[in-house]
């Protein structure tokens, strides 16, 4: 089936009415975007900024007439010129489509993150099944990438781990079939918790030593050997009493998420419980480790 969408770009000020009018006039969902190539830095948490120039599309089946619907926007904002053009969107198989730019992919020599159509890269490595869904978290990102690589470096075989802010469920998968013995893979969204479960299925995890919940379902006084929290830094630098906590002395702590001018904020944070190895850079991210 194919669909038309109708963009408006406007002030960032408008965004929220023009949502709500344009759902009113039977648009079937609505996308925001970036309108003039601004940067959006990292957010405080709880907050959602947009840009000052915003892009909103419209979705509409083939039988909308969106002449009309635009001309009664321009009704509901006289004296404004709007900034307004439509489009038809052809069918195609967009899983697909997404699909032939993710490629399986090696991390150290024995992991590999397999999507599907693709043969087996290495049969006696551990392949992780998994393909791009909501959660985020597919291994094609640096932050993700470079935690791979250190579980793949690094002996897992047998140890306890948390996987905290845990998208897609990739490393707390990718630990387990390197062999840690019990994985807690942590998130507050329902969405990622969901897909953590079904991409573990898909990779014929055993359930009994993979745990997914909310922090306050950790085990009281549960320490692990390894720590792995691939988030974002104002998060990271407010959870770093709780994840040091949880960590077992001498254990590991692999900290992602944090773009190289965010680093020493993040570094501080953690160095009353941390002593930290030399930083994993991958182009403006960084990725640290440290030993409780």
């Amino acid at each position: 089936m194919s669909w038309q969408q109708l963009h408006f770009i406007i002030p960032a000020e408008q965004v929220e009415i023009f949502e709500e009018e344009l759902l009113a006039k039977n648009a079937l969902c609505i996308t925001l975007e970036d309108a003039e190539d601004e940067p959006l830095f990292e957010p405080a948490l709880g907050a959602t900024p947009l840009w000052n120039k915003t892009k909103v599309t419209a979705l509409y089946g083939l039988s909308a007439d969106l002449r009309r619907v635009a001309s009664e926007m321009q009704d509901l904002h006289p004296g404004q010129t709007l900034n307004v053009r439509s489009e038809v969107l052809e069918e195609q198989d967009w899983e697909r489509a997404w699909l032939q730019y993710f490629k399986p992919l090696q991390f150290g020599e024995k992991l590999w993150v397999v999507p599907s159509g693709y043969d087996i890269p290495d049969p006696d490595a551990c392949n992780l099944f998994l393909d791009p869904g909501l959660a985020f978290g597919t291994g094609t990102h640096p932050t993700t990438a470079m935690c791979l690589r250190w579980l793949a470096t690094h002996d897992v075989a047998g140890k306890t781990v948390i996987d905290y802010g845990c998208g897609s469920g990739i490393l707390a998968i990718a630990a387990l079939l390197l062999g840690a013995a019990d994985v807690w893979a942590i998130d507050y969204d329902p969405q990622a918790l969901t897909a953590t479960q079904n991409n573990a299925e898909r990779n014929n995890i055993d359930f009994t030593k993979l745990h997914c919940g909310h922090n306050d379902d950790l085990p009281e006084d549960f320490k692990a050997d390894i720590v792995v929290a691939n988030i974002l830094a104002n998060p990271l630098i407010s959870l770093a009493p709780l994840l040091a906590q949880t960590i077992k002395p001498l254990g590991h702590i692999v900290l992602s998420g944090i773009l190289a001018p965010q680093a020493e904020d993040v570094r501080s944070a953690y160095q009353p419980y941390v002593n930290f190895q030399p930083d994993t850079v991958t182009e403006d991210w960084i990725c640290m480790h440290g030993l409780k």
